[in-house]
């Protein structure tokens, strides 16, 4: 059972960050494991459990980043990561297709629904879902507007794909969708209350899941 992440959690995140090298590391393993894999994997677990509860019908899967970074990608960096992630998806591939994720740092912490990776197929199958209905795109986008948990992300094209209204502009123009919470570690990170509330700002975004699970085709 999660029980909440603790100031020590950051101060070894941070550390990690300063001693990004296999000696350092596996000197303070145990460290490790205590402060932020344990509880990460608790929260994670919790999380999936009470979305589970709540939503049976979206079919979720839990996935957990591993500490360690892809031998085969570093480019200079050190052999770890500065952040750890969970994610929760109906979808093959372990970073395709929208997902529910949550993700902490040293600094801060985040969490939200969207995509890692979003095809170009992908992004204009939404387009066209969108010119089709534009209406159902607008009340969820007024459902953004009139919150403040939650922010529109993802890149931009550097030429819009096309003009469909001041309100929808910014989510037709984008080459990847995603809206995401970020706060700075602490608060919520520190409370056994976490998995629920990640549970409550979950449940907001659902709808949003299930459009893009509707309009952006599974590939591969």
């Amino acid at each position: 059972m999660f029980r909440g992440f603790t100031k020590q959690t950051s101060r070894f995140m941070w550390d990690l960050a300063f001693n990004n090298e296999r000696p350092w590391f596996n000197e303070h393993k145990q460290e490790f494991e205590a402060l932020v894999m344990t509880p990460f994997k608790e929260l994670a677990r919790d999380t999936y459990d009470e979305m589970q509860r709540r939503y049976p019908e979206l079919g979720l899967e839990l996935h957990v980043s591993r500490i360690y970074r892809d031998a085969r990608r570093l480019h200079g960096k050190g052999p770890y990561k500065d952040h750890l992630w969970f994610s929760l998806k109906n979808w093959e591939g372990l970073l395709q297709g929208p997902m529910f994720w949550f993700e902490i740092g040293a600094a801060d912490y985040s969490y939200g629904m969207g995509f890692y990776s979003a095809t170009a197929s992908q992004m204009a199958s939404f387009r066209a879902g969108v010119d089709a209905n534009p209406a159902r795109l607008e009340r969820l986008a007024k459902m953004v507007e009139g919150q403040e948990e939650f922010r529109l992300d993802g890149e931009e094209y550097r030429r819009p794909k096309g003009d469909v209204g001041e309100l929808l502009n910014p989510w037709y123009n984008r080459k990847c969708l995603g809206l995401e919470c970020r706060r700075d570690f602490g608060g919520e990170a520190l409370k056994p209350t976490l998995p629920r509330k990640l549970a409550d700002s979950f449940g907001f975004l659902v709808p949003f899941y299930e459009f893009f699970m509707e309009l952006c085709p599974r590939e591969g």
